[in-house]
């Protein structure tokens, strides 16, 4: 008996000739993102507000988020960003907001590996200096848009944020609780840590230690 196959071989199995064959599974469709999948007519969406400091923009920035699920009710559904929005009442950044925005959500619908555009945006430094916001040093507008991307991408578990594990926040929260601390927190005169960009960086026990990410100078 002669079968045409018909589709591409994936894989292959040798039985001997009295074992019982059994019926072919038909192979899983999984849909990946790729430029071609089309756009559904509604998408779930999250959006964030932005407040910076009046000097960097007066009014505050609305980024909105949407994303698709792919393979959805399947055990290969996930949830991807399609596209981005950035909405204000200040038209002082539209031009580049239009553009970033759309080169943006190029990339989220071109599919493989998105999260470096977070890395991307918060290394955009501004020649005129950037500014401090809830604690934390963020040296560009385009920066911020990074974090918002950056918390957007965690919460659909796209992204895994390193941080301390529970012993680090322990030793951490204890090392808090010896220093006076001010309004965000951390105590008056910390430096600001080069790797959260969180003014925590304090002297203790010898070893410049940064009390909200656990950075460590001595490792």
């Amino acid at each position: 008996m002669v079968k045409k196959i018909d589709r591409k071989i994936v894989a292959y199995k040798v039985k001997p000739r009295d074992e019982p064959q059994e019926a072919l599974a038909p192979q899983d469709e999984v849909v990946h993102m790729h430029e071609t999948v089309l756009r559904p007519e509604r998408l779930m969406g999250t959006t964030y507000k932005l407040k910076t400091p009046e000097h960097v923009s007066e009014h505050s920035l609305f980024i909105t988020i949407n994303d698709i699920v792919l393979n959805e009710g399947t055990v290969h559904e996930t949830r991807r960003p399609f596209e981005i929005f950035i909405n204000s009442k200040s038209l002082e950044h539209y031009q580049w907001i239009v553009a970033l925005t759309r080169i943006i959500s190029a990339v989220f619908r071109k599919g493989g590996d998105v999260t470096f555009l977070v890395e991307e945006l918060r290394s955009v430094f501004d020649p005129k200096g950037g500014y401090w916001n809830k604690g934390r040093y963020v040296p560009s507008l385009i920066a911020e848009i990074g974090n918002v991307i950056e918390t957007h991408l965690t919460e659909i578990g796209m992204l895994k944020v390193p941080g301390p594990d529970e012993h680090q926040q322990a030793f951490l929260a204890k090392k808090q609780a010896e220093q006076p601390q001010q309004g965000d927190g951390f105590p008056p005169g910390a430096a600001l840590c080069s790797k959260c960009h969180s003014k925590a960086l304090v002297k203790k026990d010898g070893c410049m230690t940064c009390l909200n990410c656990g950075d460590s100078r001595c490792g």
